[in-house]
């Protein structure tokens, strides 16, 4: 498909500002349609052709499963996260010791792409939340960062998309999420700045609030490596 080079220009302009479109990830309706082993087959056909048009041997032993192992990354790993029924299940718990103070988990790691250039997005989440009488497990937190992670992102989408998902399981705006990760689109191609990162938050009900606010970033800022 050809694109006129004034539309190409402007959505390259997009890709390298790293503009957002929404909070919710752009899919199309029948985009789970096709069961994942399809996929992998139409994935792998158009890698094996991008590979050949670059000029690759494929004949050659350290390549001939390169299109099939980017297909299967691709649809059971790093873009694992786009199917529904992989949403990790969050079950809460009634807080009966009545903590009320807001609990903090810090440095979860991210591993992302970018879904402008699909180039990877590595770095650190940090979580917060005041209980209004439900908690959710540790590693639920974890695993709902890595669920929005695992997909073609905007970081800014995603900090949004993890305080969403964790005021829908808790039943409370007050959730706040940073992230603070380095884009390989940025560090690796174009201008090449291999020491900058992209800091985003998101701040909901209490967290609102300056003091609240200073309080979790204090969190964040404590040394607790062990």
């Amino acid at each position: 498909m050809k694109i006129d080079k004034a539309l190409e220009d402007h959505f390259e302009e997009i890709g390298n500002d790293h503009a957002s479109s929404a909070a919710e990830t752009p899919l199309r309706a029948d985009a789970f349609d096709m069961a994942d082993d399809e996929k992998i087959e139409h994935i792998e056909a158009q890698v094996y052709n991008i590979m050949e048009t670059l000029g690759l041997d494929l004949t050659d032993d350290s390549l001939r499963g390169t299109p099939r192992r980017v297909a299967k990354m691709f649809v059971k790993e790093i873009f694992a996260g786009l199917h529904p029924d992989r949403k990790p299940k969050a079950s809460t718990f009634s807080n009966k010791y009545k903590y009320g103070e807001m609990l903090v988990e810090k440095n979860i790691t991210v591993y992302s792409t970018c879904e402008h250039h699909l180039l990877p997005i590595v770095g650190r989440a940090h979580i917060a939340y005041i209980s209004n009488g439900t908690v959710v497990g540790l590693s639920k937190m974890n695993r709902i960062v890595d669920y929005f992670a695992k997909r073609p992102q905007v970081q800014e989408r995603m900090t949004m998309q993890v305080v969403q998902e964790l005021q829908n399981v808790l039943g409370t705006k007050d959730v706040a999420c940073v992230i603070d990760a380095k884009h390989l689109c940025v560090n690796s191609r174009g201008i090449r700045d291999i020491e900058s990162s992209t800091v985003t938050s998101e701040f909901g009900g209490k967290f609102k609030d300056p003091a609240v606010r200073r309080e979790f970033l204090d969190y964040i800022k404590l040394d607790t490596q062990f």
